[in-house]
């Protein structure tokens, strides 16, 4: 079995102690791919050293919405700089966030925009940040996205007729930990029984959103943990787990653009 953690960061302090340990876990678990996200210009370039570093991790560079009010231009050439790596495969992540508002809303937007226009003119997928914009982001998505956007809505938590919308786009959605939690997990569950096959993503969102039964043991969420949501997500799907993982590998190298139909066999 091949897993692809399509959304962590592995570029946070909480591995900065035991990185390679980490790694070594996620091979253990049959996790042999991990996108390794940015959110600011030093964790995107975290990310990129780390990409390069290790086989199986790729990177991604973006200005995540809480830190949008650090949004620049100098920033924003920065980032495309680094996307010069042939180990940066998507940008972001970047969105909306309007429930914490560590940033104001006409500067989240304005870089929202500023960003999706980046990753056009570089040709790289986007990895989208959504919570309580209310349908916002679909409208910005509509009027500044560039034709056939590719992308994905990472840690999808909105309603059915925004996944719906997402799905008219031709978007993935990106599915987490919360999807095994019991009382927080139950619409995601009944949503997630309704995405094309093909437009599925696994991710951890490490070192967030632990997965249940790990969640019970420890805080810190790594990603060799999503294997506990791809065997729930293969649980009320009604289908099998390994078939799953082949569709969400295929899914995830297809969208970032990987050259990677199959892990690199495990030596012993």
């Amino acid at each position: 079995m091949n897993i692809f953690d399509s959304h962590c960061h592995l570029n946070d302090k909480a591995y900065h102690k035991d990185l390679e340990q980490v790694i070594e876990n996620a091979g253990n678990a049959d996790v042999n791919a991990m996108m390794i996200v940015g959110i600011t210009e030093k964790t995107s370039r975290q990310a990129v050293e780390i990409a390069e570093a290790y086989e199986g991790c790729y990177a991604s560079v973006g200005i995540h919405p809480h830190d949008a009010k650090r949004g620049s231009e100098k920033a924003l050439a920065a980032l495309k700089e680094m996307a010069d790596s042939p180990m940066v495969r998507a940008w972001g992540e970047t969105g909306l966030d309007f429930n914490r508002m560590h940033s104001p809303a006409d500067v989240q937007e304005k870089w929202f925009v500023r960003q999706t226009a980046a990753a056009a003119e570089l040709d790289l997928p986007l990895i989208f940040h959504e919570r309580d914009s209310e349908g916002r982001l679909l409208d910005l998505l509509r009027a500044h996205a560039p034709k056939n956007c590719r992308g994905v809505v990472h840690c999808f938590s909105g309603t059915p007729g925004e996944m719906e919308q997402y799905l008219d786009m031709g978007l993935y959605i990106g599915i987490t930990g919360i999807l095994t939690i019991s009382k927080r997990g139950r619409q995601l569950r009944d949503m997630a029984v309704r995405i094309p096959e093909d437009r599925l993503l696994v991710e951890t969102d490490a070192p967030y959103l632990t997965p249940a039964p790990e969640k019970n043991t420890t805080r810190r969420n790594e990603p060799a943990f999503v294997k506990s949501v791809l065997f729930k997500l293969a649980e009320i799907r009604n289908t099998d787990p390994a078939h799953l993982a082949r569709v969400t590998w295929e899914n995830t190298c297809r969208l970032f653009a990987i050259d990677a139909p199959q892990a690199p066999e495990k030596h012993q």
